[in-house]
């Protein structure tokens, strides 16, 4: 398990890919969906991340182009707040950190449990 870049493709299957991304126009970002396209065949389900200064979830745009793709969307979700502008000019800070890593740990933990 490792973090990476979503400009390269994945290099073996994903059975749980965390996956987060920008937000443009609310609606995902272009790289974000390129990557999803190229590697379908190797995602297994996706858990959604990220921050926004404006939105509160990026599941719906998340949702619409993985469900065009075939690709589970789990129900668990990590949002923050993010800077934008004058906006939240101090997020995500250390404690939103801190409640990443475990919120990603609990999904781990309940999906080794199924």
């Amino acid at each position: 398990m490792s973090a990476a870049s979503i400009d390269a493709p994945l290099t073996e299957k994903a059975d749980l890919l965390f996956l987060g991304c920008s937000y443009y126009a609310f609606d995902m970002d272009e790289t974000g969906k390129l990557f999803l396209k190229e590697n379908k065949e190797k995602i297994g389900k996706v858990i959604c991340f990220g921050t926004s200064a404006m939105m509160k979830s990026m599941k719906k745009p998340m949702r619409k182009v993985l469900d065009a793709l075939g690709i589970v969307l789990l129900e668990d979700e990590f949002h923050c707040r993010g800077s934008f502008g004058p906006a939240n000019k101090v997020r995500p800070n250390d404690a939103d950190m801190k409640e990443a890593q475990a919120f990603a740990l609990r999904v781990i933990e309940k999906e080794n449990m199924k």
